[in-house]
């Protein structure tokens, strides 16, 4: 129908509301994806703005607004005709369903490290909780007949598992909720993010083999960024819900930690240059925008900008003059070189959808993993000096289907040699409740 997310069908089932990754907005077209119109522009554009329902009647929407990776929502109340909003005020969660059409939510809140659902009333603005207990409590929906209010509980658990090519082994080095590896140039070490508790995540770093762990960091919000060409310094990100995001750079012993200087927006990746002296950054500086890529000289010389409107950079190529890097959604989805010379963002691949390319070992190819029909195949396409030279050829289908994303983030990677895989298995446990109405 489109390419979107966020959809909420009309009342009368005609037409669907919707966001875009691309462009900042909410959307309307028919159900066939036809007569598409922006119904809401918002003027912050370092906000995110989606529909969440229709009130009743259906000529206004509730929306939600929200920075990245914070767990506030603000409320507002578009109407559809004048294209105007209201303020409804602001709720600490997010799992948000009508409780009384019109009048209340129910949404899913953590509060001192426990989660539960609670009722926020449009005309008040009070909040009133609905659900107790350890939790994690969330996906609130009441029932249609008025029995009362279905949810979920349950928790997450897994692996992170290590796949040898040529042997065919598998290994479980990580027995825990694990996600985000990021494999060293020399493929003897991962990084990885677990998720210990709610709002609390740590950044740890392994051999292969899953021996010589060491915590590095813990956080509200932790992302993995990429290993520097020694095997031992590395990047990383960190959201936190009172302060701007950052990037550090820290040794694989958790020493050395370095702040990288803010860049005017949150950052959604980080890659050192080969000669270990600059590490580019790739900012969202406007929601619904691509994403601007600067660098940030180690010595600690102010960073300047590279190119605007670019994509999320992966790799540097083994010479310097070049980056890669992928666009996940919208219309300009695919893979992407930047020249650092010529300071230009070139597309290599339009359409493909991946989530990370990388530069092989020599220089002359670069790698990258599609899934299709269950199946994932990572290509080799062979590259010279800024210039495709061919086309792409399945380098390695692999015997099993692994989750490509999980919780925002990377579920895998592979060693430059493809001859290992390291990737996430989330799992857990859950149930489904009816709290009946008294």
């Amino acid at each position: 129908m489109v390419s979107a997310s966020y959809a909420v069908p009309s009342l009368d089932g005609t037409s669907i509301f919707y966001v875009k990754s691309d462009i900042p907005g909410i959307f309307r077209a028919a159900n066939s994806g036809l007569n598409e119109e922006l119904v809401y522009k918002p003027d912050d554009t370092g906000r995110r703005f989606i529909p969440i329902a229709l009130f009743p009647g259906g000529d206004d929407l509730l929306v939600g607004s929200f920075r990245l990776r914070s767990p506030d929502t603000r409320l507002l109340k578009l109407n559809l005709s004048s294209h105007k909003t209201v303020d409804l005020g602001e709720i600490p969660g997010a799992d948000i369903v009508w409780a009384e059409p019109g009048n209340s939510i129910l949404f899913s809140r953590a509060v001192n490290g426990l989660t539960n659902i609670w009722k926020y009333s449009l005309q008040d603005r009070s909040l009133t909780q609905i659900t107790f207990g350890t939790g994690p409590d969330y996906s609130p929906m009441p029932d249609p007949g008025g029995k009362g209010i279905y949810y979920v509980n349950g928790k997450s658990s897994g692996f992170l598992t290590v796949y040898q090519v040529h042997s065919k082994e598998s290994k479980d080095i990580v027995s825990e909720d694990a996600t985000q590896p990021t494999m060293s140039p020399d493929g003897k070490r991962v990084m990885y993010i677990t998720f210990p508790a709610p709002n609390r995540t740590e950044l740890w770093v392994s051999d292969i083999d899953g021996g010589k762990r060491v915590k590095i960091t813990t956080g509200e919000d932790l992302d993995t960024g990429t290993w520097a060409p020694d095997n031992f310094h590395l990047s990383f990100a960190e959201t936190r819900a009172s302060a701007r995001e950052m990037v550090y750079i820290v040794g694989a012993d958790g020493s050395g930690l370095h702040q990288v200087p803010p860049m005017g927006g949150p950052p959604w990746s980080s890659v050192w240059s080969p000669d270990q002296k600059s590490v580019y950054v790739s900012i969202l500086e406007k929601a619904g925008s691509l994403l601007n890529i600067w660098k940030w000289n180690v010595d600690g010389s102010s960073p300047e900008k590279v190119v605007d409107n670019c994509c999320s950079v992966t790799d540097a190529h083994p010479s310097g003059g070049y980056l890669v890097g992928v666009v996940l959604a919208g219309e300009k989805t695919g893979i992407y070189e930047v020249s650092i010379s010529d300071k230009k963002c070139i597309p290599l691949l339009p359409g493909v959808l991946t989530h990370g390319a990388t530069f092989a070992r020599d220089g002359k190819s670069f790698l990258y993993a599609v899934t299709s029909s269950g199946e994932v195949t990572i290509y080799r396409q062979p590259w010279k000096e800024g210039k495709l030279m061919g086309a792409p050829q399945a380098a390695l289908k692999v015997p099993f289907t692994f989750q490509v994303n999980y919780l925002g983030g990377n579920a895998y990677d592979f060693s430059k040699d493809l001859s290992t895989i390291v990737y996430g298995r989330p799992g857990g446990h859950a149930e489904l409740y009816l709290l009946s109405q008294k």
